[in-house]
């Protein structure tokens, strides 16, 4: 037998010392009743049940400057559904009860919100501020008592949030608490960059990604939403020399930097994103007011020894990857494919190094000599070290929106 839908949105609003109102969004299809059940710590749960057809329910006599959970389940027959949750906490009474006001959710997007309140007329010591929607965890930051402006990100698209205020002032805890519901997207769990390009985001910066779709494990990445159509997943940069790029075989497999700085985004993350779809490969250079970039109609790190599947080449830079398709990773303290030659070691960098290099995007940063910097030969040879790069994937399959 089909168990009855469960409410939705389940939240408290209007919490005073002793009060609170829940409010919930109602099953799909008719149910008969809805049971509350509600405690904190301190006492013993209390249950109730209303009508099938309620979305609201006042609670009363609760205790001042206590949290308390509350679960809410519907009932149709004698089949119940599953839980929807929620928490709150009541403010203090009397003299203490001086806590923050008029807490607003303003400049809200489908992933921000910008909070803002007036501070208690008694100084706190500090605020705890809580969020929460329906699904996820309830999430907590200590705010400084100075503060009254609070931004948050990464905030689910097309979703109802409780948000609470709490004023935290030795064991007084007074509270004022809001709701806001979030924007919607076409893509609200973007797997790439291209999918957040079409939800109209064409500002470049970092963006969580859900590679494996809602449930998975998100990623953030860094988007380059401007060069050639927008849409790249860039996992490499330099720019300023202010990474070390001369890093053991570890550190490779993971990742470093920063992903607005410097940085190698990892090569099971690159080899996550490269196969989850057909990609295409761009790698952008500059040195001085120069400016080219080399394409790849294929693009894919292999699992094992993370090998390189490179080719099709066009673009305005030269082909200097194409020399390393098929070859492995190797780093310092790691060679795959043993030669006589560490090529790494001589080379001051990790990649995927042939006999050795006619690219060199790992080397070391504004090195000339030796050929240990920065090189893509076909472009500025091996005797100069180049001054920016930047890897970057998207889909094959991607055809750029227009420009608005």
């Amino acid at each position: 037998m089909t168990l009855p839908d469960p409410p939705t949105d389940l939240r408290a609003i209007n919490v005073t010392d002793s009060t609170a109102l829940l409010l919930w969004r109602p099953a799909l299809a008719a149910v008969n009743k809805y049971f509350i059940v509600y405690g904190s710590e301190r006492e013993s749960q209390k249950r109730l049940t209303v009508s099938g057809n309620a979305a609201e329910q006042q609670l009363s006599s609760l205790k001042e400057s206590t949290t308390y959970t509350v679960t809410i389940t519907s009932l149709l027959g004698s089949q119940k559904s599953s839980t929807a949750t929620t928490s709150f906490t009541t403010t203090a009474s009397g003299r203490d009860a001086d806590g923050p006001r008029d807490l607003l959710a303003t400049n809200v997007t489908p992933r921000t919100a910008v909070l803002s309140w007036k501070p208690p007329s008694k100084p706190a010591q500090r605020y705890l501020l809580t969020y929460q929607t329906q699904g996820q965890e309830i999430k907590e930051v200590i705010v400084d008592a100075a503060v009254t402006q609070y931004n948050l990100t990464r905030l689910h698209p097309g979703s109802l949030y409780s948000v609470q205020l709490i004023a935290i002032r030795g064991q007084h805890r007074p509270s004022i608490s809001t709701t806001f519901t979030t924007g919607i997207l076409k893509y609200p769990y973007p797997t790439d960059c291209t999918q957040e390009l079409l939800n109209g985001i064409r500002t470049s910066g970092e963006v969580e990604i859900f590679p494996q779709g809602k449930l998975g494990t998100p990623m953030v990445v860094y988007c380059d939403m401007e060069t050639d159509g927008g849409g790249w997943m860039v996992f490499q940069r330099r720019k300023d020399g202010s990474e070390d790029f001369f890093r053991g075989w570890k550190d490779y497999v993971k990742g470093f930097g920063n992903l607005n700085g410097e940085f190698w985004f990892g090569l099971e993350k690159i080899h996550n994103l490269s196969t989850m779809a057909k990609m295409i490969l761009r790698v952008d250079l500059r040195d001085g007011g120069e400016s080219v970039f080399a394409k790849y109609s294929t693009f894919e790190v292999a699992k094992k020894y993370y090998r390189l599947k490179v080719g099709g080449y066009s673009g305005t830079a030269g082909d200097s990857l194409s020399y390393h398709n098929n070859q492995v990773f190797s780093t310092k303290d790691r060679n795959p494919a043993p030669s006589i030659t560490s090529c790494a070691m001589s080379y001051r960098g990790g990649w995927w190094y042939m006999n050795c290099h006619e690219a060199n995007l790992n080397g070391l940063y504004g090195i000339d000599v030796k050929h240990q910097g920065i090189i893509w030969t076909s472009w500025k040879g091996k005797d100069h070290s180049i001054q920016f790069t930047e890897m970057k994937m998207r889909p094959a399959d991607f055809r750029p929106p227009p420009k608005k």
